[in-house]
């Protein structure tokens, strides 16, 4: 019979490589947005909140702060490189097309802006935290407590992003713009994270996950429920529809 610490183990590696799923799901989303050259209505917000939740992950499992964490420091550190690549994709394709309506182009400029201006506290943040932990403190334990519960304010907000993409879904009765196989990863993630922690009780994981798992399971019930009323061949109707109507509230003005 398998012992904890060894079922414990194994259970961790299923959820790294699930992790590692969790990193690859949005690309289908890229993709699209790199033929597109447009954004479209996808929402940049896990991507960019994701950044530093593996900032925070990657800085944890140093030799310094928590020993023995190399494949903490290997995933996060792969999500990490993935994640800036999408965002730079956001970045680029918020403001590739170059629309003659005003308003078009006052919305790409408010996506790139909103994303510099997300990127750059970020790493304004990251350091400080960097800073306050190697000058005042001195012990793994100490710097691997402080960490471990910024990890988990982070978790938290990795899973509420996506709350903005269910806001839309639920407004539009459509999930044209919840890629699946994204809400799908983010369920399975919270869900090996959820049995790991119950293995060897730990709150700080189990409580971040345990919302994962909950803000994975909305999202496949929104999935399910307005998948049927999603029109998937209405793209070239929308764009046209908004710029007719931003058309005429230039022309009333």
């Amino acid at each position: 019979m398998t012992d904890p610490h060894t079922a414990r183990t194994i259970v961790g590696i299923v959820g790294n490589v699930i992790s590692f799923g969790l990193f690859c799901a949005p690309i289908p989303t890229m993709v699209k947005i790199w033929k597109m050259k447009s954004v479209s209505e996808f929402k940049p917000d896990p991507y960019v909140a994701t950044v530093l939740n593996c900032m925070m992950w990657t800085f944890y499992g140093l030799p310094f702060v928590q020993p023995d964490s190399l494949l903490v420091i290997t995933i996060n550190g792969t999500g990490l490189f993935m994640e800036l690549v999408y965002v730079t994709i956001f970045f680029v394709f918020a403001t590739s097309p170059v629309r003659i309506l005003i308003c078009e182009v006052m919305i790409y400029i408010c996506v790139q802006r909103k994303i510099t201006i997300a990127m750059v506290i970020e790493v304004i943040f990251m350091a400080v935290v960097i800073f306050c932990t190697m000058y005042f403190l001195h012990t793994t334990k100490q710097r691997s407590m402080l960490i471990g519960i910024l990890c988990i304010v982070f978790n938290v907000i990795m899973y509420a992003a996506p709350l903005t993409v269910m806001k839309l879904v639920i407004k539009t009765k459509s999930v044209k713009y919840m890629p699946f196989f994204l809400s799908l990863a983010n369920f399975m993630n919270g869900v090996v994270w959820v049995i790991y922690a119950c293995l060897k009780f730990d709150p700080y994981i189990l409580i971040p996950n345990g919302l994962g798992s909950l803000s994975g399971i909305i999202q496949l019930i929104l999935y399910i429920t307005y998948y049927k009323t999603t029109n998937w061949n209405d793209d070239d109707e929308d764009k046209e529809k908004r710029y007719s109507n931003a058309g005429i509230e230039l022309g009333q003005a």
